[in-house]
């Protein structure tokens, strides 16, 4: 299987290139050959690659900064995101969106499922819904997987900013009242991948569509960064102390969700899938980060 992926460094393409075998062939696409804010580059860049699925994992991501770029925020996860649906529409090919919790305004008391009103609060949010309806709107043979809390061993991500703080820091104020579930993305990309066997495979309306792909069980900010320092503390030594903040303590230009927890039992029920619990696979990537440090 040849799967097209936009985005060249990004967590998830860079957690399927991990996935590689005789089997799986991964085509990273990005600029300057594919370029989002460029939409008249993608379908070629695509074709050339000849994928049996694309993922449309690129996005712009820059939460904050999105507040005051929205025409690029747009662009990209928006009219970018249209372009690669439209080309997998054009190749007759199923496409697989990358999309997040930031659809929602976090006001419900507990997990989101498809079903539920989106209404972001964030232009990055917005950006990203508009994608969805973009993506739907051009090709019905479309998988949205709505994701929340992103971390690897790749890119930027919380696990990683925890302990590039813990090595100057002997205490991190952290948010303690938003609530969600740390996503590995090795686990989206094992995920990824099997979904896209069963997209070539059966062509049921079931199995398109909106589906929440996130980690198995719920935390804070803080009880998250609390389970990256106990596995630094075992390994290192090192006690980290983590003081509990409210997010009025730590303000944003976009508001952030306080509720990003996402029902996952659409998902399970049509592909059998459920992601590992957070807390083993945050484990098993703070390990790999200590060990990589070390090395």
């Amino acid at each position: 299987m040849r799967l097209a992926v936009t985005g060249l460094n990004g967590q998830v393409v860079s957690a399927l290139k991990a996935l590689e075998s005789p089997n799986l062939h991964i085509v990273a696409l990005g600029r300057p050959e594919l370029d989002l804010m460029q939409p008249s580059t993608v379908l070629d860049a695509i074709k050339k690659s000849m994928p049996d699925v694309i993922v449309s994992s690129a996005a712009y991501t820059a939460v904050d900064k999105a507040e005051s770029e929205i025409e690029q925020a747009f662009a990209i996860n928006c009219h970018g995101a249209r372009a690669v649906a439209e080309a997998a529409r054009d190749l007759g090919i199923p496409v697989i969106h990358i999309s997040t919790d930031y659809v929602f305004d976090g006001a419900k008391a507990d997990p989101y499922t498809e079903d539920d009103p989106t209404g972001p609060t964030s232009v990055y949010g917005q950006s990203k819904l508009a994608g969805e309806q973009a993506v739907a709107s051009v090709t019905e043979n479309h998988v949205i997987l709505r994701t929340a809390w992103v971390y690897s061993i790749y890119g930027n991500n919380f696990v990683k900013t925890m302990l590039r703080l813990a090595a100057t820091r002997d205490e991190i104020g952290v948010v303690a009242d938003q609530f969600g579930s740390p996503t590995s993305a090795d686990d989206i990309a094992q995920a990824v991948v099997a979904i896209a066997e069963r997209l070539l495979q059966d062509a049921s309306p079931e199995l398109r569509g909106v589906f929440h792909l996130v980690g198995t069980g719920e935390t804070s900010w803080a009880g998250f960064a609390k389970l990256i320092f106990s596995v630094l503390e075992e390994h290192t030594g090192k006690h980290i102390a983590v003081r509990e903040i409210a997010t009025s303590d730590y303000p944003t230009p976009a508001k952030r969700p306080a509720n990003s927890r996402l029902n996952c039992s659409k998902l399970h029920k049509h592909y059998g899938l459920c992601l590992p619990s957070w807390t083993a696979s945050t484990q098993h990537t703070v390990k790999r980060l200590i060990a990589e440090d070390k090395a």
